[in-house]
């Protein structure tokens, strides 16, 4: 080996040991940074005409496992997903009450019961008659707010779709461009290692929200692929179109035409939690707008319906004709079978009971048809309603019909109903968090470790130290010479 190819590799091995050195650096410096990968020095034996020529720098490698990455994406999108279905049924299990709260269905249909019975006990008495009504029109308003409530979630989810979907597309576009700017520092020799640590953290955002695979391209280039098998993003984004509405009532849905879909590129696909794009926090947004919330709806439109129907039996008010609007209306008239949805949100009191309305208390002594007063002392259409909604009765609507149960009961079993899916939702939710936190623990392991870069640092110096030790005594031998 002759003096000038020795000092050539010994300049070659401080090179690369500054550049080790600054990745080292950049590691240790990036521990604690999101979305940081942590990088490696790739270096090869450098020959000349056969002959050793020191070392040489191949650029710099992102060290990331993506078997690991890809699995805890889809975990965020699962966990994402359950949260929001969790969180659903337990805004609505504390809207509709604890039975034992004051304020819920249930104890409102037991206050209204009590104040039947003691009615029934003194039917002169305009207090008693009084609370009656007090109580009567409570379960019909806390109805009402529960149905707006309802309307309310729907409202929210669908400005929340808006907002996922307007965070897709211009996720999708900085990829995309991100894409454009690692091809461009590739092809001019550069470390693009950076941008590709900003690229995975706009591909974890999308995962949260539409689960995804990353498939990997020649030249650092990558394309994503929801796991329903939508493409979005090969060459070129894709746009995702949704049109929020401004207002959501009971009756709007997206077969009718009254609520946005998805699009893609214009082109019209299945927003189900089951179709292309469900499984993140989207598809859950959707399942609450089109599916969970309009379900609770149904069931609260059968519970009103069964209520109206209850008071409004000839055989239980004599006075009534078949058809006649009973002590429960449909916003002030008598309910229609075939105008069902949305009954919870109009279910009122028959006004012809309610002073404040210009009606009679004595109606719900002598009958809501009957022309005058009767007898002060008549408890008999009191005890009737109380019987009536004491019974038990098969519900005409909703998933509970077939079964027998009282105004009660069917409360009762709604709020069952409802806790039980709230603790399948949470039970689930436990599950996706666990398997998150356990893949994203794997994932951090994958990264920088402040005591190997310290460890490597050392070795970095030495190596440094011993090619200084060889220029050294390359300019000795020099000197020596030059010196003959």
């Amino acid at each position: 080996m002759t003096i000038s190819s020795s000092l050539a590799n010994a300049l070659s091995g401080l090179t690369a040991a500054a550049r080790m050195a600054d990745v080292v650096a950049s590691n240790t410096a990036n521990a604690m940074t999101e979305g940081y990968a942590r990088r490696e020095l790739s270096l090869v034996a450098k020959s000349l005409g056969g002959e050793g020529a020191g070392v040489k720098v191949v650029g710099v490698s992102r060290i990331v496992n993506e078997v690991v990455l890809q699995d805890r994406r889809l975990a965020d999108a699962a966990a994402g997903n359950s949260t929001i279905r969790a969180d659903f049924y337990n805004r609505i299990e504390t809207l509709m009450g604890d039975p034992e709260s004051s304020g819920s269905l249930s104890a409102r249909l037991a206050d209204f019961d009590s104040a039947l019975i003691e009615a029934s006990s003194l039917p002169e008495s305009d207090a008693r008659l009084s609370a009656v009504v007090s109580a009567a029109g409570s379960v019909a308003d806390h109805l009402n707010t529960l149905s707006d409530d309802i309307a309310q979630i729907r409202m929210q989810a669908d400005d929340s779709i808006e907002k996922q979907v307007d965070v897709l597309n211009a996720s999708l576009k900085q990829v995309d461009e991100l894409n454009a700017e690692i091809l461009a520092e590739r092809s001019a020799g550069h470390d693009a290692t950076a941008l590709m640590d900003q690229r995975q953290s706009l591909v974890d955002k999308i995962s949260e929200i539409v689960p995804v695979r990353q498939v990997d391209r020649d030249l650092d280039q990558i394309a994503l692929y929801t796991t329903g098998g939508a493409i979005l993003l090969e060459g070129n984004p894709v746009e995702i179109g949704f049109s929020p509405v401004g207002v959501i009532t009971a009756d709007m849905t997206q077969s009718s035409g009254a609520l946005s879909g998805l699009t893609l590129n214009s082109k019209p696909v299945s927003s189900a939690d089951s179709g292309v794009l469900g499984g993140g926090t989207l598809g859950a947004l959707f399942s609450v707008r089109d599916e969970l919330a309009p379900q609770v709806q149904s069931e609260l439109d059968a519970f009103a319906r069964d209520l109206i129907a209850r008071f409004a039996d000839p055989a239980v008010d004599p006075t009534l004709n078949s058809g006649d609007a009973g002590l429960f209306t449909d916003g002030g008239v008598a309910f229609d079978p075939l105008d069902e949805i949305g009954l919870a949100g109009r279910i009122s009191l028959n006004a012809l009971v309610d002073p404040s309305a210009g009606g009679a208390l004595w109606h719900l002594r002598d009958g809501l048809g009957a022309a005058a007063a009767g007898p002060v002392g008549n408890s008999t259409l009191l005890n009737a309603l109380n019987d009536a909604m004491t019974e038990n009765r098969a519900p005409l609507s909703g998933s509970f019909s077939g079964s027998q149960r009282s105004s009660s009961g069917f409360a009762a079993e709604m709020l069952s109903s409802i806790s039980s899916a709230r603790q399948s939702a949470e039970s689930t939710e436990s599950f996706h968090s666990a398997r998150q936190e356990t893949l994203t623990q794997m994932s951090l392991a994958d990264g920088v470790d402040t005591d190997f870069e310290l460890e490597m640092l050392l070795r970095v110096e030495q190596a440094y130290a011993a090619n200084a030790k060889v220029i050294k005594a390359v300019d000795e031998l020099i000197q020596q010479i030059l010196g003959l």
